[in-house]
């Protein structure tokens, strides 16, 4: 393992977003949604679905039941939505480029690392699984936190479980409801965006794609200031 005097940029932690920077699964969500809403006899356009991304699923399966009327629960939108994204997950998932090759670069360093998302646990235990093991030193799923993104709640759980200070851990993000999270966590953020577009804000860098190791990281976040 390289000495830690040798990462003197590095991160105390990395703490990382799901869909939109781990894989890519929007499209899952979106025909998943499309089709849900459909069985019900309703319409779901894609600027709909674009106001999702990011969300915490409870939320976003309230926002769908006020916009179609569809006759269920938030609760049951979610669970609707979660057996049809799950299913394709199991087929194949769709890596995002470079997000295993940094994150093997961060474990070959001993950087400790944690998942931040309002994703549920079975959604993302097929990713996890073809993942090495440990890659995560902690799992933060939407069902274990109170307050989901926008809120901190998020990342200062996970930010706890590592026991480190969020202020020492950089957020890899790629909407702004999760930038905004980690932020107002004290986190400093790394966006790299991908199907909406992320404004730069005080803390933050927006990047057009995942940084091939931690060295091209540390080039990018050494430029982050509140």
């Amino acid at each position: 393992m390289t000495p830690r005097s040798d990462l003197a940029a590095a991160p105390a932690a990395a703490l990382w977003d799901f869909d939109g920077t781990i894989v890519d699964t929007e499209p899952y969500w979106m025909a998943a949604e499309t089709d849900l809403i459909a069985g019900y006899g309703a319409a779901w356009s894609h600027a709909q679905a674009m106001q999702l991304v990011g969300s915490d699923l409870l939320a976003s399966g309230a926002l769908i039941i006020e916009q179609t009327g569809i006759p269920l629960t938030a609760p049951e939108v979610v669970e609707g939505l979660l057996d049809r994204v799950v299913t394709r997950l199991d087929l194949d998932i769709p890596w995002r480029p470079g997000a295993r090759e940094l994150l093997a670069d961060m474990r070959r360093l001993g950087i400790s690392c944690g998942l931040v998302t309002m994703s549920y646990q079975r959604f993302v235990q097929p990713v996890l699984d073809a993942l090495p093991a440990g890659t995560f030193d902690c799992v933060v799923t939407g069902e274990t936190v109170i307050d989901g993104k926008p809120h901190p709640e998020a990342y200062l759980t996970a930010a706890r479980l590592l026991a480190v200070a969020p202020e020492e851990c950089i957020a890899i993000e790629d909407s702004p409801t999760g930038a905004t999270s980690a932020l107002a966590a004290g986190c400093r953020v790394l966006a790299v965006p991908l199907h909406v577009p992320v404004s730069a804000r005080p803390g933050m860098v927006v990047a057009p794609q995942l940084p091939r190791d931690v060295q091209a990281l540390h080039e990018l976040t050494g430029r982050v200031r509140r």
